[in-house]
C-alpha cells in the first residue's frame, strides 16, 4: 500500500479546454494513463492536488471523473483555483456515489489514513498575492487547520497537500505557513506552478518544513511516490 501524488491534471474530456496547446502537454492524458498504470497498484492511493478538471459543474465533469475512476488505485481529490465544479462535500459525495465512482474521495475539512500516513490539506493561498481576499484566505487557513486536526485524530503522521504553494525559498504566506509550523508539519506538497520552475522553488526546506512541487507537467505526467 503506497501513497502517490500529482497535481494539475487539467482534464477536459467534457469541454473545449485543450492543454496540449501548451509546450510539453502533448498527448498528456495518454501519457498520464500510461505512467499511472505503470507505477500505481490497485491497493495504492493517489492524491490529486487540485485543478483536476476544467468543467464548470459536477454534471459537466462526469467524463473527467470517469477517466479518473478508471485509473488504478484510490484517489483523494483537493480543490484547485480552476475547479469551479467543486461544491459541498455532501453534493460531491452524492455525485461519485450515484455515478459509481467508488475509487474517488475528497479532502475537504477532513483527512484520510493511508497506511501510517494521515493525508490532509486544502486549496491554500499563493505566497505572492500582495492583496489577498482576506475572507477567502482566512477560510482556507481554517480549512487547513481543520484538516490537520482530523489527520491527527487518525493516529497517522500528517502530510499536507495544498494546491497553491504557500512559500518559495524566500517568502511565505504567513497565514498558511504559520499553521504548518504550529502543527509541526514536516512535509508539504503543492501544485499550481507550470512551465519552467526554478529548483529553488520546486524542492526546498523552509524553516524546517520540506516543500515539493507535484504539478503534472513538472512530474512529466507520472504520479510521484510519497510514502
Amino acid at each position: 500500500m503506497s501513497l502517490f501524488a500529482i497535481g494539475d491534471t487539467h482534464l477536459s474530456f467534457s469541454c473545449e479546454k485543450p492543454m496540449d496547446i501548451f509546450k510539453g502537454w502533448n498527448n498528456y492524458t495518454e501519457r498520464l494513463r500510461s505512467n499511472w498504470s505503470r507505477v500505481v497498484g490497485e491497493d495504492d492511493t493517489v492524491v490529486i492536488a487540485g485543478d483536476v478538471s476544467w468543467a464548470m459543474t459536477l454534471t459537466d465533469a462526469k467524463k473527467d471523473f470517469e477517466f479518473i475512476n478508471s485509473l488504478t488505485g484510490n484517489k483523494l481529490l483537493l480543490k484547485g483555483n480552476h475547479d469551479y465544479w467543486w461544491g459541498t462535500l455532501g453534493k460531491m459525495n452524492a455525485f461519485v456515489k450515484d455515478n459509481g465512482f467508488h475509487s474517488i474521495k475528497f479532502i475537504h475539512n477532513n483527512a484520510y489514513l493511508v497506511g501510517e500516513t494521515a493525508v490532509c490539506g486544502t486549496r491554500g493561498w499563493f505566497y505572492d498575492d500582495a492583496a489577498p481576499d482576506e475572507k477567502i484566505l482566512q477560510r482556507e487557513a481554517g480549512r487547513l487547520k481543520a484538516s490537520i486536526t482530523a489527520a491527527k485524530k487518525t493516529g497517522g503522521a500528517p502530510i499536507v497537500f495544498l494546491h497553491y504553494p504557500p512559500v518559495n525559498e524566500l517568502v511565505a504566506c504567513k497565514e498558511i505557513f504559520n499553521i504548518l509550523k504550529d502543527e509541526d508539519i514536516k512535509y508539504c506538497y503543492f501544485g499550481h506552478l507550470h512551465g519552467f520552475v526554478s529548483p529553488l522553488n520546486a524542492r526546498f526546506n523552509y524553516d524546517g518544513i520540506q516543500f515539493e512541487l507535484i504539478s503534472a507537467d513538472y512530474l512529466n505526467f507520472c504520479p510521484k511516490l510519497i510514502k
